[in-house]
């Protein structure tokens, strides 16, 4: 140790006392940034190849952000501008981040070597340079040691020996600035050196080949880029745009808002199912590790009003853990009806303001059992014919209904809840500007169609809810299946997506009360995209196994990502206008429940990560 800390004085001591020639050779700076459309390429190569002497290559690889730093040692074509014996120039850039050239002029025919020492003077890179004819010369430092691997940020020193004299100059490593990013200078064609004359010397400028290439860390991966004819005069800023292969990046536009996310839910339906236990409604409602999450919860309004109070307890523990309640009538009482039986049948036009008041009645009773209901509906699948707990109705029916008895229920009304999102009923209504005002939901099911944006409904700032759905099978591909299902209501523009049972033996929570494997794929929306959340924009390359949706509150991004194929699938994210940090995943798969894995840090505005086969996973800003 003492002897090295010896060497790194004398090497101060000779970069401050020795006495060279005062003729340097001119140093341009060329920096930039290289890209593909959508992101930045880190570790590529860039070489600039003098087309008046391809034996003179400056090169550089680019850092994370994409950017590089080239110092151009312009070439000397006098021979009065050489030293006597020989000088070692500062190299440039100083400090430098990711590469430097070191530059060196000889006076005769001689034998040349380079080292590169480490503050403590260890022996860091050696280039054995050989006999070299009269002239200035260049290499170019990378950064890495003997074993091509980059060494730390810090003070190291550059000794060149001829003959056995040497001299030393001090350089800087991981201290420089990056490339700024400015717009890329019209590229001069001319196939000329310009020459300047100075009272000494006389540099010529070059006309460059630019050459982008990968190297063993590029990511991603690139088509192999030259761009000829490249003048450099000057300090200049030279940026590049290349095109990558396989490549699938997902873009998330932070600032690009989209629709606000109500929530996800399931259905609680008393008489046809007991009741959930408080073990159920925290598994389901509760938001910690191995709860599902759920936000809303939806009600039967039972016909016979004696009925009201059986789900008031349940009702009460999921608002504690913070749910909205909807509820849907699936028949008026039988006495309303054309047909006075509760199957079938229609709601007599005599009764119109009857029935309003029924379901006054019960949102009425839950508000003053601590339960307000968020919104009612008129009629389940109003479009259905069916042999349980049912009524019909056309549009000009329910349109009448809501335009003259609609506004006396007291709650939000959701409509028409038909069982393939038909929207027939919903236009008449969206489309008579009375019966509008007293709609804030349209609201559907999506058995066999309906999965699809409304553009009339935004466009009349309704809210689209999908409030009922259910898949029999149990195996995990069918669980994702219903995690694609929830990401595809998103992407459409719903604001929340309602399942059907929530306790059954296809549904998030099972018979026997632990959560099923569908219940953790619907968790990992349910429990990191709150109420108050916005879906955000997202884009993805043409993959038909990797669906992304992104949603933002705040400051805080989750995405979430669904890969479909049977392999493990890499995939990248790029965010935009975001502050992140880093992502922390967590994973349902065919093994995994939820299961949070190792932080994930972005490398500028991206990261890249590896999803399971068949898998859901949801990425939680840091």
């Amino acid at each position: 140790m003492i002897g090295s800390l010896r060497w790194a004085l004398r090497f101060i001591v000779l970069l401050e006392t020795v006495s060279g020639f005062h003729l340097h050779a001119q140093l341009l700076s060329v920096h930039g940034n290289v890209s593909t459309s959508v992101i930045a390429v880190r570790y590529a190569s860039i070489t600039f190849v003098d087309n008046s002497d391809t034996t003179r290559r400056f090169s550089a690889m680019t850092d994370v952000l994409g950017n590089y730093q080239i110092g151009i040692v312009a070439g000397i074509s006098s021979a009065e501008s050489l030293p006597a014996g020989f000088e070692l120039e500062q190299n440039y850039p100083n400090p430098f981040l990711s590469s430097t050239a070191i530059a060196y002029k000889l006076s005769r025919q001689t034998n040349a070597q380079v080292t590169i020492y480490d503050i403590l003077g260890k022996e860091v890179r050696r280039f054995n340079l050989g006999v070299q004819q009269p002239g200035g010369y260049d290499i170019r430092w990378d950064g890495s040691n003997e074993m091509g691997n980059h060494v730390t940020a810090g003070i190291y020193f550059c000794r060149l020996e001829v003959n056995g004299k040497a001299q030393v100059k001090k350089m800087l490593l991981g201290m420089g600035q990056r490339g700024a990013s400015a717009l890329l200078p019209n590229a001069l064609s001319s196939q000329r050196t310009v020459a300047v004359e100075t009272a000494t010397t006389r540099y010529r400028y070059g006309n460059y080949a630019v050459r982008i290439q990968n190297a063993d860390s590029t990511f991603p991966a690139i088509t192999p880029l030259q761009i000829n004819n490249v003048i450099v005069q000057s300090d200049t800023t030279l940026n590049f745009t290349v095109s990558s292969t396989n490549f699938y990046p997902a873009v998330v536009y932070a600032d690009s808002i989209q629709q606000y996310i109500r929530g996800f839910g399931g259905a609680n339906i008393l008489n046809w199912r007991p009741d959930l236990t408080a073990a159920d409604v925290a598994k389901a409602f509760g938001a910690d590790p191995g709860q599902i999450g759920m936000s809303i919860l939806r009600l039967r309004v039972p016909y016979n009003q004696a009925e009201f109070g059986q789900q008031v307890a349940s009702a009460q523990l999921a608002a504690s853990y913070g749910a909205i309640v909807m509820a849907s009538p699936w028949t008026p009482p039988a006495w309303m009806k054309s047909n006075n039986n509760i199957v079938g049948g229609t709601l007599n036009d005599t009764s119109y303001s009857s029935y309003a008041l029924h379901l006054k009645a019960f949102a009425d009773f839950m508000s003053s059992s601590g339960v307000p209901l968020y919104a009612i509906s008129v009629q389940n699948e109003p479009d259905i014919t069916v042999t349980y707990e049912s009524c019909s109705w056309n549009a000009q029916q329910m349109r009448t209904f809501i335009r003259n008895n609609a506004s006396i229920i007291g709650t939000r009304i959701i409509l028409p809840e038909s069982f393939n999102f038909n929207h027939t009923i919903s236009d008449a209504i969206l489309n008579d500007s009375l019966a509008a005002s007293n709609v804030a939901i349209i609201g559907g099911h999506i058995y066999g169609g309906g999965l699809q944006s409304y553009p009339l409904a935004a466009s009349k700032g309704k809210e689209l809810w999908m409030t009922e759905h259910l898949v029999l099978d149990t195996l995990w591909t069918d669980a994702l299946g219903t995690a694609k299902e929830i990401h595809d209501c998103m992407t459409v523009g719903m604001n929340a997506y309602v399942w059907w049972y929530i306790k059954r033996f296809y549904g998030p929570v099972g018979e026997d009360g632990n959560i099923t494997k569908r219940g953790y794929a619907m968790s990992q929306f349910a429990r990191f995209v709150r109420p108050g959340f916005t879906r955000v924009m997202t884009t993805i390359n043409p993959r038909q196994v990797v669906d992304v949706s992104a949603y933002k509150r705040n400051s805080r991004i989750v995405i979430v990502a669904l890969n479909r194929n049977s392999t493990a699938t890499s995939q990248t994210f790029i965010i935009k206008n975001g502050s992140v940090v880093s992502f922390s995943p967590y994973v349902t798969s065919s093994t995994k429940n939820c299961l949070r894995e190792s932080d994930v840090p972005l490398i500028g505005d991206n990261l890249t990560v590896t999803l399971d086969a068949l898998s859901v996973t949801t990425f939680v800003s840091n």
